[in-house]
């Protein structure tokens, strides 16, 4: 039986995560600085065993069973204080959604608001595995530039006037707005107001995932775009994969009822409810304080690693390389020598020098850019960091 006969046709439109082959590749002798994975010195085990032994002691028949869609009531309760205590977003239990990672919202957002020929608007470069969770739903991608600022919305909001006068329908304008990934930048808050005044104006949804603000290395003020959001058309994402344990696969959106009754609709198809048993353990560490503990010691170690990665990237690189230098966050992007092609490099870089990262194609909506390259520095060690960079050097060197 040829099973590439029966498969739909959307399938054309699934391709394997960058990210996640890459994953496999750290191991002990190739250097990885590809996955966003957080360094798991940060994970409060100790607190998390006591959490467990106490959830399964005090009420494991609810945290074992089957439970409603929208998740855990008293969870919903406490990220609703929780965000407005940290973010400053004010919200009600029925505001908020529990997902499977912030990966689950994104895939909800492509089901319940995207048709084919939609318009979905998103910062160019921006999140690899968002625009791989849209392309099954044949959306258009439209890229608005960056710069130090973050997302230029002047060039936005000539974009979607451009696009309302072609009679095009446009569905949301995607944004990490604070330490973007893969950049690395932050969205002023000038740019935020401006970004919200386009999207009232035009009567439009703004996607705002916020998975990297818990840890900002500089004095930056600004706020949630959700939390400037007077007209309800934000919907916020957020995870406990950075601040808590990313094995737990567990995730947060905050929008408004109607929003979270589509999503609720949406999910019952997809996975009946989030882990029962997860959601009790993150319930038990909101509540003993176990994240607002955590974060500093994070906070410190991330910004501690991000310097010590630029300070290599400076030390070893040769001239006509450049870098961003992140704000917060896990990531720095880099943009090689304009011959290069880091698909190719990265081949090279494997197998001669062993080190990996993730090549910058597959973060443009357009993959047009090849001389760019996505860099984790919260995942290796200081020792590894720094050797790895000068191996990367070197493969860019030769190539």
């Amino acid at each position: 039986m040829n099973i590439g006969d029966l498969v739909s046709s959307r399938t054309q439109y699934m391709t394997a995560s960058e990210i996640r082959e890459l994953l496999r590749w750290a191991t002990a002798d190739v250097i990885s600085f590809g996955g966003g994975m957080p360094d798991p010195s940060t994970f409060p085990v100790e607190d998390i065993a006591k959490i467990v032994a106490y959830v399964l002691e005090a009420y494991p028949h609810r945290a074992l069973q089957y439970g409603s869609t929208e998740g855990v009531m008293e969870l919903r309760q406490e990220i609703a204080k929780f965000s407005e205590f940290f973010r400053g977003i004010k919200a009600k239990p029925e505001n908020v959604i529990i997902t499977v990672g912030s990966q689950e919202a994104l895939e909800l957002l492509g089901r319940v608001f995207i048709d084919p020929g939609d318009v979905v608007i998103t910062e160019n470069p921006t999140y690899l595995a968002a625009l791989q969770a849209w392309r099954v739903y044949q959306p258009r991608l439209v890229g608005i530039p960056m710069d130090e600022h973050g997302m230029m919305v002047d060039v936005l909001e000539e974009k979607v006037k451009q696009l309302k006068a072609e009679g095009a329908r446009i569905k949301f304008i995607y944004t990490i707005p604070t330490a973007q990934n893969p950049s690395g930048l932050t969205m002023t808050q000038d740019r935020r107001k401006y970004l919200l005044e386009i999207a009232e104006k035009y009567d439009l949804l703004v996607v705002e995932d916020d998975p990297y603000s818990y840890f900002l290395f500089e004095q930056i003020e600004v706020s949630p775009i959700k939390a400037l959001d007077k007209s309800d058309r934000v919907i916020y994402l957020s995870t406990a994969s950075k601040i808590f344990a990313p094995g737990f696969r567990l995730g947060w959106v905050i929008a408004n009822e109607e929003v979270i009754k589509w999503f609720n609709l949406a999910k019952q198809s997809l996975n009946l409810n989030t882990s029962n048993f997860v959601q009790y353990i993150f319930l038990e560490g909101l509540r003993r304080n176990v994240v607002l503990k955590n974060l500093p010691h994070v906070r410190d170690l991330y910004k501690r690693k991000r310097d010590a990665m630029l300070a290599a990237l400076e030390t070893y690189m040769p001239p006509g390389v450049s870098w961003t230098k992140p704000s917060g966050g896990m990531f720095i992007w880099v943009t090689t020598l304009q011959h290069i092609d880091t698909r190719e490099l990265l081949k090279i870089a494997v197998t001669q020098y062993k080190v990996a990262f993730v090549p910058g194609h597959g973060f443009f909506v357009d993959q047009s850019v090849r001389n760019a390259m996505r860099l984790n520095f919260t995942y290796p060690s200081f020792e590894q960091i720094n050797e790895g960079i000068r191996r990367l050097a070197l493969a860019i060197k030769g190539a």
